[in-house]
């Protein structure tokens, strides 16, 4: 059995999806057990409960012996408003768990990787049932979660590197803080959703910069870019490449990693060492 807790770093979850992902994973994974923490519904303003509420359910669950594994509800804003004051008072039972979430999380994911906790991975979350198509997503981590590995990026296979994967705004505000892990020899995956092309190069122009000694970048999807007053006049993928070669970075790629069900699953570091492994 696979004990997975549920928390929300973020923003909060509604109860009837708990309720349709509880669901699935009692129909399709018999052998995994889902908790919902309670902080998970909780509303404060824009966030899942106050910080301190927050950073005390992932404390509660990341410490907790009887889970396995510390899934993300959602994303959107507030985790890196608590991530060091939760990595300082992490104990011992939270060393060996699994800890999914993208996007926002990406800030508590990055702090775990700096401070060598557990088996941080980048993947769907608790809250993409919302999403259509969403139960691919949800199966795919459930199954990755207890312990697949047919969820995973698919040039993980091949990648000799050490990886890690970020929504790209998240990783522009990690870098240059106390929360932000060091990437030497690394492969970074990026993803972005809801930004202009010009916010795009921006952030690109700032993270560059940030992240020499890379080993590679892969650009993974950018969805849902708003049409601006004019024609920024370069696409996603020409803006990655503009920006790696100006910094020295190999650009390797696409990725297959997005605000979307198709997001496949990138453990942090060394890929067969993830998850346990």
């Amino acid at each position: 059995m696979t004990r997975i807790a549920v928390c929300a770093p973020s923003t909060p979850l509604l109860r009837e999806e708990a309720d349709r992902v509880l669901y699935l994973a009692a129909t399709d994974f018999p052998d995994v057990q889902l908790a919902f923490h309670e902080q998970c519904f909780a509303v404060d303003g824009h966030f899942a409960g106050p910080d301190s509420m927050r950073r005390d359910a992932f404390l509660e669950c990341a410490n907790d012996p009887a889970f396995d594994a510390v899934w993300f509800a959602r994303g959107g804003y507030g985790a890196n408003r608590i991530a060091g004051a939760v990595v300082a008072r992490l104990g011992a039972a939270a060393r060996d768990k699994v800890y999914l979430g993208y996007s926002d999380g990406g800030y508590m994911l990055g702090a775990l990787y700096r401070a060598g906790v557990g088996h941080p991975a980048h993947g769907p979350m608790a809250g993409d049932i919302r999403r259509d198509g969403g139960e691919a997503a949800i199966r795919r981590a459930l199954g990755y979660l207890a312990g697949g590995r047919g969820g995973l990026e698919p040039t993980l296979a091949e990648c000799p590197h050490p990886v890690a994967a970020f929504n790209l705004m998240t990783l522009a505000m990690l870098c240059g803080t106390d929360l932000m892990p060091d990437l030497t020899g690394h492969v970074v995956m990026v993803e972005e959703v809801s930004e202009y092309l010009y916010a795009v190069d921006r952030l690109f122009f700032h993270v560059t910069s940030q992240l020499p000694g890379l080993a590679g970048l892969r650009l993974g999807r950018v969805s849902d870019v708003p049409e601006n007053d004019r024609p920024f006049g370069a696409d996603a993928e020409e803006i990655a490449r503009y920006w790696c070669d100006r910094a020295g970075i190999p650009y390797l790629g696409p990725a297959d990693v997005g605000h979307d069900p198709a997001n496949k699953i990138v453990p942090f570091g060394l890929a067969g060492k993830a998850a346990g492994q």
